[in-house]
């Protein structure tokens, strides 16, 4: 609704305002069909649907709200929710490097492989002509040599067949022109077809070949292919997303199925599988929580510490002890990798000349799991130590007067007074600091790349792989680029965060008294 007392508009904005609007609304009709015809069906429709809303927004008289709700719900469907039901739909399927395509470009791929046999190729150079140009070409198996008349291919990408003749009876041809040039008329030379006098047809092999091209696949009925060499028959197979024919042999490449919950069982159910998955899954979860115990103790501690008045250059160490927190994360992962080194880290330097041992931190499983746990309690106990601080601060002076008359010692004020007057307030944070480091991704990819890995698995996986890593593993790198299955493993992901989300939202409400 407008505003109270607001002007409408006069005729001629109006006017304005509707050519405008009519002229979008052309465009995006022109987009959408542009797209349709490009074989984006639901991309389309999703432009419509977008389109079509932000002009009814804002080229009619709708609530003036809406105007500025507009840009950040659409804004969180972009780039919030189409990402999770795109990932979520991933999971049902058989998506990865082997299965890219749909079906259609994946036969259409198959059908437009050829082979040329050897004993039938001719080599070719370029002469020029004038401003023409005549193609050479001599057979391997000494039977002559062939010449075409003088074509002109500069701008000329057609399919033509052109007729050869021997090659004594064309004019003397020149020096062949450099590679360069036949690289920059490639796509002229591409869509020839020369006819030799034995009525073949030779099609372009190479940027120095002609040859007679025989396909390797003919199309058979119901989207079947049958192999030229072998005759034999390959029929798509709805369920594993490939060509297979009687024996089950398969053709590469596959194509893009819906395999249902093919993904979810095999973690669940595959005990290849499962071993490393489940192993993971409890490291992820005693990382993320041993990560909030000691970094939150030891945050805590210093807090306390820092808070004796007593104490002598309390501003000084404090600012040190934030140092961990100001320097960008990266960088102290990769000091840290260096100080860790097993032959030249100086941890192991100190190591060996106190007690004559040089630990293989990043070899033995248990030692690399204490590593990224020292590492990320360094990362984290100064988040903790400011925030404790601050919650330490708003504790009522008297009560610790109080238990000064009563002759209650430090730990008694440490355990009874501050621990359960900060613990309240500081569980949402607590909650937050877990959810992060469930998914810290940065740590170990810049520290162990989640090795050493297991052995014997079917999946690459590391020791030191949490959830999020371990999917990263499956989707892009040494795993066959598994999209479908790292996609359920994604969902997987978060669920667990939606959850620690709501406990941390009830967490935080009840520490309002909300709750």
């Amino acid at each position: 609704t407008h505003r109270a007392g607001a002007k409408a508009p006069s005729g001629a904005a109006a006017a304005l305002r509707l050519a405008v609007v009519i002229l979008l609304t052309l465009a995006l009709l022109w987009m959408v069909l542009g797209l349709y015809r490009a074989g984006q069906p639901l991309v389309a429709i999703g432009v419509m649907a977008f389109g079509f809303t932000a002009l009814m927004v804002y080229g009619t008289a709708t609530s003036v709200a809406w105007r500025y709700l507009f840009p950040g719900v659409a804004g969180m469907l972009l780039f919030v929710a189409f990402p999770l039901v795109y990932t979520v739909q991933i999971g049902f399927t058989n998506y990865s490097s082997a299965n890219l395509l749909e079906f259609e470009r994946a036969r259409d791929f198959l059908l437009a492989q050829t082979t040329a046999e050897e004993a039938r190729v001719f080599d070719v150079t370029l002469h020029a002509d004038g401003a023409s140009h005549r193609l050479l070409l001599s057979s391997r198996q000494g039977a002559g040599k062939l010449v075409t008349p003088a074509l002109a291919l500069r701008g000329a990408a057609t399919a033509q067949v052109i007729p050869l003749q021997p090659a004594g009876t064309a004019p003397a041809l020149g020096e062949p022109v450099a590679l360069r040039d036949v690289i920059a008329l490639r796509d002229s030379l591409m869509p020839l077809r020369l006819q030799g006098p034995d009525a073949a047809l030779l099609r372009y092999a190479g940027l120095r070949e002609f040859a007679p091209l025989e396909p390797l696949w003919t199309a058979a009925a119901d989207g079947a292919l049958t192999q030229t060499a072998t005759g034999k028959l390959y029929t798509p197979n709805r369920s594993s997303g490939y060509f297979e024919n009687a024996e089950g042999e398969r053709v590469s490449p596959g194509f893009k199925v819906s395999i249902g919950l093919a993904n979810y069982n095999r973690m669940l159910f595959d005990p290849d599988f499962r071993g490393p998955f489940v192993s993971i899954f409890i490291w992820t979860v005693l990382f993320a929580g041993l990560t909030v115990v000691f970094a939150g103790g030891l945050g805590l501690t210093l807090a306390v510490l820092l808070n004796w008045e007593a104490l002598p250059r309390r501003t000084l160490y404090r600012t040190l002890l934030f140092l961990p927190y100001a320097v960008p994360g990266f960088i102290s992962i990769l000091v840290f990798k260096g100080l860790f080194n097993q032959n030249f880290g100086e941890i192991n330097g100190i190591l060996h000349a106190l007690f004559g041992v040089r630990p293989a931190w990043f070899a033995d499983p248990l030692l690399a799991k204490a590593m990224l746990l020292i590492v990320n309690t360094w990362l984290g106990f100064p988040y903790f130590m400011i925030l404790c601080t601050g919650l330490i601060k708003a504790i009522p002076a008297d009560l610790y007067e109080a238990s000064a008359i009563v002759g209650a010692k430090p730990l008694d004020n440490f355990f009874k007074i501050t621990v359960p007057l900060i613990l309240k307030p500081l569980t949402p944070l607590l909650i937050s600091a877990f959810a992060f480091n469930f998914n810290n991704f940065v740590l170990i990819s810049l520290l162990t790349d989640g090795r050493p890995d297991f052995l014997n698995t079917k999946l690459p996986a590391g020791t030191t792989d949490i959830l999020v890593s371990y999917t990263y593993r499956i989707a892009f790198t040494d795993a066959g680029q598994n999209f479908g299955l790292a996609a359920a493993i994604s969902t997987i992901i978060f669920a667990l965060v939606a959850v620690m989300a709501l406990l941390q939202l009830k967490a935080t409400q009840k520490a309002q008294g909300k709750g």
